[in-house]
């Protein structure tokens, strides 16, 4: 039964990372998405969060979904599908406690241990790279999946809907120069 379990937790891991690896090889083509409007802004943003440690840029598609479409819509669209993007995180930390031991792990874990879930609020609220290592460090150190997704999708809806207003402005900034 312990061997089932340890296989489990590594086959886990194993599809993750390799969701990651696929989401960051073919990111091009999954910006053609925009073009199915809020559906197509909340898959980008689903798939660009689950991606690990390796970049896709949906502050982009929140910042250009915010200057087409209503900017308040597409910041808790964009929010609701990054939240459910960072589930990947969350259970590979669940799935591979034992991999992904290291500095900013630890550094991450005491802020978790400090400060609570205002951890990941703050990571999720500002863009950054790291917030996969809270998503990890949430996961390994069990907190509820609930409590998880409600705080990752407040830091998201701050982030995001700031990020769809900015692109909203802008275009109109565009517009007002150009007529």
């Amino acid at each position: 039964m312990i061997k089932v379990k340890k296989y489990q937790k590594l086959l886990g891991l194993a599809f993750v990372v390799s969701l990651s690896v696929v989401l960051f090889i073919f990111r091009d083509r999954f910006i053609n998405l925009q073009g199915y409007g809020y559906a197509g802004l909340f898959l980008l943003s689903v798939l660009g969060n689950a991606t690990i440690i390796l970049p896709v840029p949906v502050v982009l598609t929140a910042f250009l979904g915010g200057g087409i479409f209503n900017p308040f819509l597409v910041g808790v669209v964009v929010s609701l599908g990054a939240t459910i993007g960072e589930l990947t995180g969350y259970f590979a930390g669940a799935s591979g406690r034992e991999v992904i031991d290291g500095k900013k792990f630890e550094k991450i874990n005491l802020w978790m241990k400090k400060y609570g879930l205002w951890t990941i609020f703050a990571l999720a609220a500002i863009p950054n790279p790291a917030f996969d290592l809270a998503g990890i460090v949430a996961g390994a150190t069990k907190i509820p999946v609930y409590k998880y997704l409600v705080v990752v999708f407040a830091g998201k809806l701050v982030k995001f809907l700031a990020i769809s207003y900015l692109g909203f402005s802008s275009t109109r900034v565009f517009d007002k120069i150009g007529s």
